[in-house]
């Protein structure tokens, strides 16, 4: 089982013994659903040689506009539970990826983990490559073990993201979280509309009303 698919069932176990409800997630609004989706596609889709770049630059690209894509999404939808830590695990491994052209993992982290260098590169393709002494930002980099029977290599990165993941399903279901609103709102902070969230909506209610009753009436003045 991925991490990812882990973490997310153990966060609807969670979810649950807390009290939590699966049908709170009919009431969380989420825009622009194809960016997420697109972002995980450059993930896992393997790296076709960009004309111009190697195969480890091509494949940096596609990390590094899934990145981007998943921060857009997030920026997007910023109201949500943890929508900021996920965001800041994802500028970490950004970070990394375009200071080394792909993600470097390390070997001794590879070898706790029960791997081998051979079959990471193997599963990695050119998105991943084993780290050198010429690496940057090493300590961004996959260098956290969890070993056997889960078998992975994690970035700091990966754990904030993932703990992010694992905190919205958790506040989610049990009813923690705030109306997201509409980009529109989003960006247009003084738009009352329809889009803006209900909080949003009473406080601009509630200034209108305190400004009414402290308007002299004609007799007062």
């Amino acid at each position: 089982m991925s991490p990812i698919l882990l973490i997310l069932v153990a966060a609807l176990a969670v979810g649950l013994v807390a009290g939590g409800s699966f049908r709170n997630f009919e009431r969380i609004r989420v825009h622009w659903w194809a960016l997420a989706i697109g972002g995980l596609l450059l993930q896992i889709v393997p790296a076709p040689t960009i004309p111009g770049l190697s195969e480890r630059g091509s494949g940096a690209v596609l990390l590094i506009g899934s990145y981007a894509l998943l921060l857009a999404f997030l920026t997007l939808n910023r109201w949500v539970p943890a929508a900021f830590v996920m965001a800041v695990g994802l500028l970490l491994n950004l970070s990394v990826v375009a200071a080394n052209a792909g993600m470097p993992v390390s070997s001794e982290a590879v070898r706790i983990a029960g791997g081998s260098d051979a079959a990471l590169i193997s599963a990695g393709g050119t998105k991943h490559h084993m780290m050198t002494d010429d690496s940057m930002l090493t300590f961004l980099g996959d260098v956290i073990p969890i070993p056997p029977p889960f078998g992975v290599v994690l970035a700091v990165g990966d754990l904030l993201l993932y703990g992010g993941m694992a905190w919205f399903v958790v506040q989610v279901m049990r009813g923690r979280s705030r109306e997201n609103p509409r980009p529109l709102a989003l960006w247009f902070l003084s738009y009352r509309g329809k889009h803006a969230p209900d909080h949003w909506r009473l406080a601009a209610r509630d200034r209108a009303a305190g400004h009414a009753a402290a308007e002299p009436s004609g007799t007062e003045r």
